[in-house]
């Protein structure tokens, strides 16, 4: 196998130099550049992308930790990381709490172990925010909160909740039904409860909540607008996400025993299975019944009508999210690099010899931008970037 010595020694040059010209690092003169450039097209020399990594601590790999890929919001969510990470040169490593008998444990360690460069956490975690933010590898979290000084990214839901609130009443809802998993998760991580008062207190409300997951100030938001409207409401527990037999069951027994719904909120797959057994049993949609979904997947279309939906932006999420965690490796890297440079100086190494390189690069140091992102604000929390959500109405919603 040809290697940088073999390079250096057909075009007369030292191997420090071919080491310049591989990994793009210091000064090499034009003309000694093309030389070297030269014999590796002769002796058909390809760097060697393993070694580089190694060498540098990086994988080119990024962990997605998902509660399913079945569910559509999480099989697009993935797809469109997938995809935005790529677009970085980076793979994806895709982790399904529900397929795996570890669940996150065994990403967290292979990220631990330095065999893959970060993760993108975007399940439910019952593990305190202590165990997150102790990992001190990069992590973003996606519709999370981990720890403070993990970057979180998500949907305004907050913005959804209003949206779905304001069509309802402005369409004459009276028993609004809504679907969603675990009530416990409302509250994972409550600091204080909202208090009387008038003006604008969805936003205060939810504010006054420290929860581990986000998407639940939608429901939060939207009951509160309702109690001011005074419209009847309740709320169904369809279980994990993952669980994706109970949902027509849920329907089902919603129309059972909530027989006066006339407005049904919940996911694309929530909304799909109402339509359905609103459908068998004669209920007219939207004249008798209005339904809302909140993601606006696929299934949105695909259920038989269009389904008025709160659509999330997956491709602006997912390229948020994949620039966030490339900027935490980059800022790790960074951290590293200086924290090797001062271990060096202090024992009097002279970092500047090139003269025993290996095949292996120095790496890409990061855009002045990203160092100078600075710390996080803790008062952003839970999310500390919002993505707009818009409400598109079908045909599932009165005009």
């Amino acid at each position: 196998m040809v290697g940088m010595r073999d390079v250096a020694k057909a075009a007369g040059v030292s191997l420090s130099t071919v080491s310049l010209v591989v990994n793009s690092t210091g000064y090499v003169s034009a003309y000694m550049r093309e030389r070297v450039e030269d014999a590796m097209r002769r002796l058909d020399y390809v760097p060697n992308e393993l070694a580089r990594n190694f060498y540098h601590d990086r994988t080119g790999l990024i962990g997605v930790i998902v509660p399913t890929i079945v569910h559509p919001f999480f099989s697009m969510l993935t797809a469109a990381l997938q995809h935005a990470l790529a677009g970085r040169g980076y793979r994806t490593l895709v982790c399904s709490q529900a397929d795996s008998e570890t669940g996150e444990a065994e990403y967290v360690d292979m990220l631990q172990r330095h065999m893959m460069d970060g993760i993108v956490m975007a399940a439910h975690t019952s593990h305190a925010p202590g165990y997150w933010t102790s990992i001190g590898r990069p992590i973003v979290a996606f519709d999370r909160y981990l720890g403070e000084g993990i970057p979180s990214i998500g949907s305004d839901h907050v913005q959804g909740g209003r949206l779905i609130a304001e069509q309802l009443m402005r369409t004459g809802a009276r028993h609004v039904v809504c679907i969603g998993g675990p009530r416990s998760q409302f509250h994972d991580l409550m600091v204080s409860a909202p208090s009387g008062g008038s003006g604008n207190c969805a936003g205060s409300y939810t504010k006054a909540l420290n929860t581990t997951f986000p998407t639940i100030r939608y429901y939060l938001t939207l009951e509160h607008e309702l109690n001011r409207a005074r419209i009847r409401h309740d709320y169904v527990e369809v279980g994990e996400v993952y669980d994706l037999q109970r949902y027509p069951r849920i329907a089902h027994e919603i129309f059972e025993h909530l027989g006066d719904v006339d407005a049904i909120v919940g996911s694309d797959v929530s909304a799909a299975y109402c339509i359905q057994e609103a459908l068998r049993l004669g209920v007219r949609i939207p004249g008798q019944l209005q339904v809302i979904a909140y993601d606006d997947s696929y299934l949105a279309e695909a259920a038989g009508m269009r389904i008025t939906a709160v659509r999330q932006d997956f491709m602006t999420l997912a390229q948020l999210t994949s620039e966030r965690i490339i900027t935490e490796i980059r800022r790790g890297a960074q951290a590293q690099t200086a924290t090797e440079a001062e271990n060096m100086a202090a024992a009097g190494t002279d970092t500047t010899n090139t003269d025993d390189a290996t095949d292996t690069d120095v790496g890409a140091a990061a855009s002045p931008c990203d160092s100078a992102a600075g710390a996080l604000d803790p008062e952003t929390r839970p999310l500390d970037k919002l993505v707009p959500v818009q409400l598109r109405v079908g045909e599932t919603t009165r005009s």
